[in-house]
């Protein structure tokens, strides 16, 4: 049976502006759950440029994508979200009690009172590596993101590609493989200098296999692998697995949102300037996947469009309920829940 979670707010995207409509929900008492399907917080910040510097953050004269995002995560600390990664939501439904009911390809059922889409561009849809019938085997050996570490427990683990995602899930699942091999078209890593090291470290010490060439054909019967050959420059070879991890970049696309019956413009959700809330009441649009006259695809507009967001989601969460509107440098009420009174 799928897992039911019930809360006030889902975030879908745990981006910058996601991260932020944590910290504007918090301040009027309003948990969140953020589901995002990569298998950590920042989006586009954290995964395409976790090091190239942003200059139009207010107060900070340059900051990285990926300090941005940590000081984000530092700020909404005392809020205590739930992250649910490595998960995208297929589908989004009205309650006859007025909730929403969302279900994600990871079985779980979320029973809400908003969301929050803050899926910038679109969802992330892992790129498919150009190997012929790969289709059949995926979700059964061939996975594009890790959800349960258990799955490749005792299993003959063939890990694609020279980013920070290949070489981290190398690194954290080596302790419980029976065999793991990383393959990469080239010598050179696109990831932590540490992680490479200590990847070379492991192979030195005969723990895994480094192998530098490309993916060419897979074998195995009803989508459960068995051979899988490399193209090298020294010469084709094959290899046993048992399951594969290809980890070739991401894709942006729309994905699921666009059947869940809210008005679009050119794939961006239409909402309003007052409260950021689609056609569909209820449900809001932040960030770089909404779009309105005037619309800047800034991270900072984000942030703006997530304070107004969060006071038309309390007056639906609460209905009834007065809401003082305070500042964080003078409310002690406030102070207290950032800790810092």
């Amino acid at each position: 049976m799928s897992e039911l979670i019930e809360t006030d707010a889902v975030i879908i995207g745990a981006g910058p502006v996601g991260l932020f409509a944590v910290f504007e929900l918090g301040l009027l008492d309003i948990k969140c759950h953020l589901i995002d399907i990569l298998d950590r917080p920042g989006g586009q910040c954290a995964e395409l440029y976790p090091e190239k510097p942003i200059y139009d953050i207010p107060g900070f004269p340059v900051v990285t994508g990926q300090g941005l995002v940590d000081n984000l995560m530092q700020q909404i600390a005392p809020f205590g979200p739930q992250f649910h990664y490595s998960r995208i939501v297929n589908t989004l439904t009205r309650e006859a009690d007025g909730r929403f009911r969302l279900t994600t390809d990871a079985d779980e059922t979320f029973l809400t009172k908003v969301v929050v889409i803050a899926a910038g561009g679109g969802s992330f849809q892992p790129k498919r590596p150009p190997v012929e019938g790969i289709e059949a085997y995926e979700n059964k050996s061939v996975f594009y993101a890790v959800r349960k570490m258990e799955d490749f427990r005792d299993q003959d683990v063939l890990i694609v590609g020279g980013g920070d995602s290949a070489l981290d899930w190398t690194l954290n699942l080596q302790p419980i493989a029976r065999s793991l091999t990383l393959v990469h078209r080239r010598p050179e890593f696109k990831a932590a200098p540490a992680s490479v090291n200590k990847m070379h470290e492991l192979v030195a010490e005969g723990k895994i296999n480094f192998l530098t060439g490309q993916v060419s054909r897979i074998e195995g019967k009803d989508g459960q692998l068995d051979v899988v050959h490399l193209a090298m420059a020294s010469g084709d070879t094959t290899i046993h697995a048992t399951r594969m991890l290809p980890f070739f970049g991401l894709t942006m696309k729309l994905g699921p949102v666009a059947d869940w019956g809210l008005e679009l413009n050119d794939n961006l959700i239409i909402v309003d300037t007052e409260k950021f809330e689609s056609s569909v009441p209820g449900v809001f649009a932040i960030g770089d996947i909404n779009t309105y006259p005037g619309k800047l695809k800034l991270i900072l507009s984000g942030f703006h469009e997530a304070a107004l967001m969060a006071q038309r989601a309390k007056s639906i969460i609460s209905p009834g309920e007065r809401v003082v509107f305070q500042y964080t440098t003078s409310s002690t009420k406030l102070q207290k829940k950032l800790g810092v009174a």
